[in-house]
């Protein structure tokens, strides 16, 4: 495990995805929290500034766009990697006007998943991968 500055958190409606990204994460050495819906994660957003969201698009409830649009009122620059099991290009496209520009489809590959955040969090890009590029 290595230690690092940066915070995840993981918001995803199955405990399953988000208890395995938590020890994936954990493992590399990032603090993370999980949220099991929006309203959660807005919460924990207010308290505690994470450096990225996980978010998953469909959820019961408020949605993951209800929530990225949720999110962009409190911090417009906050960087969010949307799950999506639904190649919905409509979803990726509302998901684009409001400045995610990755987004993975699930069932992913955890390596891979691990990879595009360590790129995108160090800004050194994300690497070759399951993820899809916006635009």
């Amino acid at each position: 495990m290595t230690e690092n500055n940066f915070s995840i958190l993981v918001v995803d409606d199955q405990n399953g995805v988000r208890r395995l990204l938590y020890e994936v994460f954990i493992d590399e050495g990032y603090r993370v929290r999980m949220a099991s819906g929006g309203s959660e994660a807005l919460k924990l957003v207010s308290q505690e500034m994470p450096d990225m969201v996980l978010l998953d698009i469909k959820m019961p409830g408020m949605t993951g766009l209800e929530t990225l649009s949720e999110l962009r009122k409190i911090n417009s620059d906050l960087l969010v990697l949307i799950m999506t099991a639904y190649g919905d290009l409509e979803v990726v496209g509302q998901a684009k006007k409001l400045g995610v520009k990755h987004y993975i489809v699930k069932p992913f590959d955890l390596n891979e998943v691990r990879h595009l955040v360590k790129g995108l969090l160090y800004e050194s890009g994300p690497k070759k991968g399951q993820y899809q590029e916006i635009g």
